[in-house]
């Protein structure tokens, strides 16, 4: 059975508030893709594929982006959000046998409670994105929702968030050519990893279970400068002792990327990709995805891609099996497969 770790629904609720705010840029991508809201089209998407199911977990816009801040309208969506998705699951198993929560970390408790209440009704734990309204996510202000996570055992779903606010030159004032998602993410991944890292946030709650999206961007390709470039940290830095910092932490940088986080195979049906994350990651720290419905097929290519590499992979099947449900069901803590 495959078990797709980490897909994309837009709950009919929050669509409707979505399309009435009338949000640019990445809300225009949400209104244009209709499997995404609409339950019937996407249950046809699943049952295209045999042996498959989806988990489903929201998309874009973060939502301390979409209220502008505002704490109350944060975790007031995020229940509507985690709500119909629980809802969505426990009528559809058979489609969606599980549901990622949404974070809110822009709430008054840095999201604390919502993301309590939403594992107690199920949730298989909660997504994140890797800013927090331009915020980095080692911000003191955010270490109570990754104690809290540590402490409930559940994992985290790690999606990239990066607009054309963020400009790709100092003398511009936006990206261009959808730079800030083609490449922004990928970046905005590692970068994301790369903080939680030097700030000891993964020395500190050392069993935290953190999903990166997209094989962890960027990551996979660069293990020489993560490593090597990397061991020699402050080298490059003359106004801090970057190097009493590699000197306090208890691995190697290189050790924690590709030991400590997990990450999923979906890679925009990319079968360099996969084999690049597959040979960089611990396989029983990857979990199977395609990150549907986000293609030009409606729905379908990235899913049948994502599928045709991991079984053209020359992996034991006991391994395979692993990452197509095994090592979801294993950090989550649920059975997903029948």
């Amino acid at each position: 059975m495959r078990i797709d770790a980490y897909t994309h629904f837009m709950p009919s609720r929050m669509f409707k508030l979505l399309v009435d705010s009338g949000y640019p840029d990445i809300g225009k991508r949400m209104r244009e893709v209709p499997c995404i809201h609409d339950l019937e089209i996407r249950k046809k998407v699943v049952d295209t594929f045999p042996d498959y199911a989806q988990i489903l977990s929201f998309a874009m816009p973060p939502l301390e982006v979409f209220t502008k801040g505002d704490a109350k309208a944060i975790e007031a969506n995020a229940r509507l959000i985690n709500d119909e998705l629980q809802e969505l699951s426990e009528k559809n198993r058979d489609h969606f046998p599980g549901w990622v929560a949404q974070g809110a970390l822009g709430a008054a408790d840095v999201g604390v409670a919502e993301a309590k209440r939403a594992i107690a009704n199920g949730a298989l734990g909660v997504q994140i994105y890797t800013n927090v309204a331009g915020k980095p996510l080692d911000d003191p202000a955010f270490e109570p929702f990754f104690a809290t996570m540590e402490q409930l055992d559940k994992p985290i779903w790690l999606h990239p968030a990066r607009n054309a606010g963020f400009a790709d030159y100092a003398t511009e004032t936006k990206s261009k050519y959808e730079i800030w998602w083609t490449f922004g993410w990928s970046y905005e991944t590692g970068a994301a990893m790369a903080r939680l890292v030097f700030s000891k946030i993964m020395d500190k709650y050392p069993k935290l279970k953190i999903i990166t999206h997209h094989f962890g961007g960027i990551v996979p390709m660069l293990e020489g400068r993560i490593g090597p470039g990397w061991d020699q940290l402050g080298s490059r830095t003359s106004d801090e002792d970057l190097g009493a910092l590699l000197g306090q932490l208890k691995k190697r940088p290189l050790d924690y990327f590709k030991h400590s986080f997990y990450a999923d195979t979906a890679t925009f049906s990319s079968r360099a990709g996969v084999d690049i994350g597959l040979s960089f990651y611990d396989h029983d720290k990857i979990v199977f995805a395609s990150d549907c419905p986000f293609d030009p097929e409606k729905g379908t290519m990235y899913t049948r891609d994502a599928i045709r590499f991991l079984e053209d992979v020359n992996l034991p099947k006991a391994e395979k099996d692993a990452i197509w449900h095994g090592n979801l069901e294993r950090i989550t803590g649920t059975k997903l497969v029948k």
